[in-house]
């Protein structure tokens, strides 16, 4: 007999490195204020949802996103994973565009600037994923994390769909993990964001 598990992906509120655009990576950033306001509106909409556990990150940002959502749900309960922090941004991380390409010039990406590599970040991704469907079959599990991991999980579990759309702050994303082909039956929704009060 098949199971189906339901993620449903959030990613953190916004933070002050978010709205001047740098790279935040493994450096704990917390949330502003605009941030915490966010996570209210999105734990308000979740709340009115049916979910069964909670994982998040361990960066505060997404943590502290994640603590407010479980205040709103105090029947489920909210696990740390560090599998599920952002990807590593090596020498890059606390710095904007300008600031990269000042430095190394406009092909910096090429360069060995000590980001962690893709092949990790996925593996991590997907073992955790592995071990949601053996752990919570049949559930619905929410994920508080971050953009970069998030949109490059997503890409391999859904990948014959262009989902390559950057993910905005506490945007929803729900997949359904099936046997055969997983679905996306959600991708970055923040309707909960334009509440007009």
């Amino acid at each position: 007999m098949f199971t189906i598990t339901i993620i449903g992906f959030v990613r953190h509120g916004v933070t002050a490195w978010n709205k001047e655009g740098r790279a935040q990576g493994s450096t704990d950033v917390p949330l502003d204020e605009e941030g915490i306001q966010m996570a209210h509106r999105v734990a308000e909409r979740l709340s009115g949802e049916q979910w069964d556990v909670i994982y998040t990150s361990p960066l505060i940002r997404a943590a502290k996103t994640a603590e407010i959502i479980a205040d709103s749900m105090p029947t489920i309960r909210l696990l740390s994973d560090n599998r599920l922090r952002e990807s590593g941004g090596g020498l890059v991380e606390g710095m904007t565009e300008n600031e990269r390409v000042k430095k190394w010039g406009h092909s910096w990406k090429k360069l060995e600037l000590g980001f962690e590599p893709q092949e990790e970040i996925i593996l991590r991704g997907l073992e955790f994923i592995k071990e949601m469907k053996e752990l919570h079959p049949d559930k619905r599990i929410l994920v508080v994390s971050h953009g970069g991991f998030i949109g490059r999980l997503i890409k391999e579990l859904v990948p014959y769909k262009d989902l390559t759309v950057d993910l905005q702050n506490t945007s929803i994303t729900i997949i359904k993990l099936q046997e055969d082909r997983n679905l996306c039956e959600l991708f970055n929704c923040i309707k909960h964001l334009q509440i007009v009060d």
